[in-house]
């Protein structure tokens, strides 16, 4: 059965947040949110996933349903189609009829046995749909990236007002071959960091359409959300073309960005803080769909001196230092380096500049829900993630150097690149 929204917020939804903030407050352990009702407490965390496309349901929905004490009880999605297949899915994996569908997640955000939410959206989606279900009290697991710089920042503050547990789905630091890249660089075993050449894939190019009729079982104002209004075309919502559209993403700057320059961060020192100038060009084809550069050329630079170089072709990274360097070719590659020496070289525990290469995102997030402990993908982290490469968009839409300080996030003496970092909503909810 699929359920409607009402029309109007219910009380329970404000009794539910003020809950769970006091409990959040008074207790440290976690207390699944069925356990405040007449279901007696379980460790099992119940989860509603929001956004059940491919990524949603092949990556995220599948790694929660195989890990034992993950209860999916909703699946939500603005097509029908995807969400009975979804709903399907569960059944079968869980071998239970517990899992629900709907059109409308915000009557998610109102059952009181969520514990938490999987959102596995466009990007445009990401920050609002986190805002509102952590005002909710649920936690959350979110795609990455951010869209705008003003929303990341809404984030982190949300999440600590709630004291809420959120995840960023990105697994990097849990993927061996980066995780020891990481390790290499921060600990010396190439001398003094100097430069990271990170490439990533160009963007897809999407012919323009015209406008036709929205398909019966997708609720188009649904999917648009706070994005402009524009008439449905039928390859709009496809993964790969909404990616380049402005609106919805930042291109394959911040999708594929946020797996290769998190890493080159975190070899820098600077995943809480970030680079402090950008300068470079992209290339927007004429006459597509496209909005955001297809092909781009960055070059940044951080306060430590060190400089960055991000551009469009075959997937690789690389860091360099004063007394060699390591790197690897297409994604999780085998590690290269200057020497044997360089991939052998080992740190004391005690000693070592990096952290313990953690589980992987999913297996983290509920640990972290039980725990109550900081993920391995803080909301501060892929806030600072995603503005290095928002910076880098604005740059290049702008047409000239920009100087960046990650303690005010601004542009210095730049009004209109300061202009870029947050956009209009649309009334969506009304419309």
């Amino acid at each position: 059965m699929t359920t409607t929204r009402n029309s109007h917020v219910s009380r329970r939804r404000f009794l539910r947040t003020s809950v769970l903030a006091a409990s959040a407050a008074a207790a440290p352990t976690f207390v699944p949110s069925r356990a405040l009702g007449k279901s007696s407490p379980s460790n099992s965390i119940t989860l509603a996933a929001i956004g059940v496309g491919g990524h949603g349901l092949g990556y995220n929905l599948n790694r929660f349903l195989g890990l034992p004490d993950a209860k999916v009880l909703a699946v939500c999605d603005v097509f029908a189609d995807r969400c009975k297949k979804a709903q399907h899915y569960v059944r079968l994996k869980s071998k239970s009829d517990a899992c629900q569908t709907y059109a409308d997640f915000r009557d998610i955000l109102e059952r009181k046995d969520i514990d938490a939410v999987v959102i596995s959206t466009p990007d445009h989606w990401h920050v609002p749909m986190s805002l509102m279900a952590l005002r909710a009290g649920k936690d959350v697991f979110c795609e990455k990236p951010t869209l705008t710089i003003a929303e990341g920042r809404e984030l982190v503050n949300t999440v600590d007002k709630h004291k809420a547990v959120y995840q960023a789905g990105i697994e990097d630091r849990s993927v061996p071959e980066y995780h020891r890249m990481c390790q290499i660089v921060r600990n010396g075993g190439i001398g003094k960091l100097q430069h990271m050449d990170v490439v990533l894939p160009p963007g897809d190019l999407y012919v323009k359409e015209s406008p036709t009729p929205v398909p019966p079982g997708l609720d188009w104002n649904l999917w648009l959300g706070p994005a402009p209004f524009a008439p449905y075309t039928p390859k709009r919502t496809d993964r790969q073309a909404w990616r380049n559209i402005r609106d919805y993403s930042g291109g394959k700057l911040t999708d594929w960005g946020a797996h290769l320059i998190d890493s080159a961060q975190v070899a820098n020192f600077a995943e809480h803080s970030g680079p402090v100038a950008v300068h470079g060009k992209g290339e927007i084809p004429k006459g597509a769909m496209n909005s955001v550069p297809r092909t781009y050329d960055l070059h940044y630079t951080y306060a430590n001196g060190v400089t960055m170089r991000v551009r469009s072709g075959s997937v690789s990274l690389r860091m360099e230092g004063s007394a060699g360097w390591v790197a690897n070719k297409g994604w999780r590659g085998k590690l290269q380096a200057s020497s044997p020496s360089v991939l052998e070289a080992s740190w004391p525990a005690e000693k070592d500049r990096l952290w313990v290469r953690p589980a992987y995102e999913h297996r983290n997030f509920l640990d972290c829900i039980k725990s109550r402990k900081t993920t391995t993908y803080s909301p501060e982290d892929v806030h600072r993630l995603s503005t290095a490469m928002h910076i880098g968009n604005i740059a290049m839409e702008l047409g000239r150097k920009l100087k960046w300080d990650p303690k005010t996030e601004s542009f210095e003496g730049d009004q209109p690149a300061n202009d870029l970092r947050a956009r209009e909503s649309r009334d969506w909810a009304n419309a």
